[in-house]
């Protein structure tokens, strides 16, 4: 078992190597990871040629459709917005709620920071909110990890859900049930993080003075929409639900309640330009279209749900035993509504065709590097999944640690999205090897969906220490050299957290597993 153990654990390891000791990029370590993965498929565990090339097949089949389609539209509808403008619009309106800098690090790291993130993800959060703090006069390194700490609770959401979605689909669980289970796991981290962003950003307890409950308007009004929507409406919905609230409710508070402290005032306040209401509306125009669409196509409007669901399109793909028919969704995806929501709100914008497709051209070359990383990775995790090899890694974690695997669960989601610099690639890497554990030490359905929504609350917390994630952030502020140091307090942060998360998987499950069961 140890032998067969080792070999399925090669890609991983190579992964490992590759990211971190040898620094390649993501696209060529993992384009070498589906060559070692499908070698040792075939020669090790027995699997057929045939059977390991369309395991391969769906996998990379399910990378495009809907994983890059949401990647692409999402990633669009940002770039589109910066192109009309729209963007500035939005941050002109943000920085005129207050003049206190922990009220605007609320509102733009954590409030619209994690819209941008469960919006588009793929680190505009950090580069955004950074640039955005850094530019009225918040300490560049300070931004950052603000930004980090924010996005350490938000980034599972990214994209519409697409980290979510994925591991539901690879995992077999549905969406909704993940995305309740993950955002009850964040819960505490949820309402703790607006606290921990001031104290770190004022290097003292003394930058909560007269922000505690603004801190608890802004933790609790993510979290509390954020389950609803999960629990009703899916996982596309449950992060921008969080967002929206907590941004509207940290806006309301501070325009009833102003904070108004000297020792944290902007020193240079812009004159306010005069923003009409028309002007914006225009602005976010393309993310109210993407909420109402979402939230007209979900369940919770049966009857066009049921309809648009029946455009779709099922094959066979792979050939092996427990082969199944591979759906494509047309209409009622992310994706699709996403596209659909820029197109409009270009149009009222006042881009034209001409300007739309030389967005859409120059957003699909910047993310060809993503596209190859992502349908490598799938196609790798459905070769490793069809062969046994993650059957196997499960059966050999679960003898180490007995019982106690659920302790390290959030762990392993944290180890995914620190090589990977992705939650959803966590997700890919690891989702099914969290169910095939569970299922090993007993636990029910209940708890099987469980642990698996743990791999993607354990790779929220893995972002604030991923390489990828503080890259971004010092590139968008301009800084050099001080990643070290910004890698130094993240793990002091991801440490206690990391601990906090595995005890509440662990005693979390039998209860889940007693109300739901």
């Amino acid at each position: 078992m140890s032998t067969l153990f080792f070999a399925a654990l090669a890609p991983i390891i190579w992964l490992i190597i590759a990211l971190i000791v040898l620094k390649l990029p993501a696209y060529q370590a993992c384009s070498v990871a589906l060559i070692i993965a499908f070698i040792i498929a075939a020669n090790i565990f027995g699997m057929p040629l045939m059977d390991t090339f369309t395991a391969a097949l769906e996998g990379g089949t399910l990378a495009i459709w809907p994983i890059i389609w949401v990647i692409i539209s999402a990633i669009f509808t940002y770039n589109l917005s910066v192109y009309t403008k729209g963007i500035e619009t939005i941050k002109e309106m943000l920085n005129s709620v207050s003049t206190d800098q922990r009220v605007i690090i609320l509102l733009i790291a954590w409030g619209f920071g994690g819209f941008l993130e469960c919006m588009s993800g793929f680190g505009t959060a950090v580069a955004i909110g950074g640039s955005m703090l850094a530019s009225i006069g918040i300490n560049p390194i300070s931004a950052i990890i603000v930004c980090l700490l924010s996005n350490a609770v938000q980034s599972s959401y990214g994209s519409i859900g697409l980290p979510l979605t994925t591991l539901a689909q690879l995992t077999g669980f549905e969406g909704a049930q993940i995305a309740t289970f993950a955002t009850i796991q964040l819960g505490f981290m949820m309402i703790i993080m607006p606290f921990l962003m001031l104290v770190t950003f004022g290097g003292s307890f003394k930058a909560l003075r007269g922000m505690i409950p603004l801190c608890l308007v802004a933790g609790l009004g993510f979290l509390l929409p954020a389950l609803g929507a999960g629990y009703f409406m899916g996982e596309g919905l449950s992060g921008v639900a969080g967002a929206i609230c907590s941004m509207a409710l940290i806006i309301v508070y501070a325009k009833m309640f102003p904070v108004k402290d000297p020792e944290y005032q902007i020193q240079a306040v812009e004159e306010k330009s005069d923003i009409t209401f028309e002007k914006g509306v225009k602005a976010w125009l393309p993310f109210i279209l993407i909420f109402v669409f979402l939230i007209l196509t979900s369940k919770l409007v049966p009857p066009v749900h049921e309809f648009l669901s029946q455009v779709k399109t099922s094959i066979a793909i792979y050939t092996g035993e427990g082969a199944g028919l591979y759906t494509f969704t047309w209409i009622v995806t992310p994706g699709t509504l996403i596209l659909t929501s820029a197109i409009i709100a270009g149009f009222v914008q006042g881009a034209t065709v001409k300007d739309m497709l030389s967005v859409l051209n120059r957003t699909v070359k910047t993310l060809i590097p993503t596209f190859i990383t992502m349908i490598t990775i799938i196609a790798t995790a459905r070769v490793m999944g069809y062969s046994g090899m993650i059957t196997t890694m499960a059966t050999t974690t679960v003898e180490a640690t007995g019982s106690f695997y659920p302790v390290i669960s959030p762990l392993i989601g944290a180890a995914g999205s620190f090589i990977t610099g992705s939650a959803t690639t966590s997700g890919v890497l690891f989702g099914k090897l969290q169910a095939d554990s569970a299922l090993v030490i007993g636990a029910s359905s209940i708890g099987q969906a469980w642990l698996a929504a743990a791999n993607a609350a354990g790779a929220c917390v893995g972002k604030i220490i991923s390489p990828q994630s503080i890259a971004i952030g010092v590139a968008a502020v301009g800084l050099r050299g001080v990643e070290s140091q910004i890698m130094q307090f993240a793990i002091k942060v991801f440490l206690p957290f990391i601990v906090i998360m595995g005890c509440i998987v662990y005693f979390g499950r039998p209860v889940v597993e007693a109300m739901l069961g």
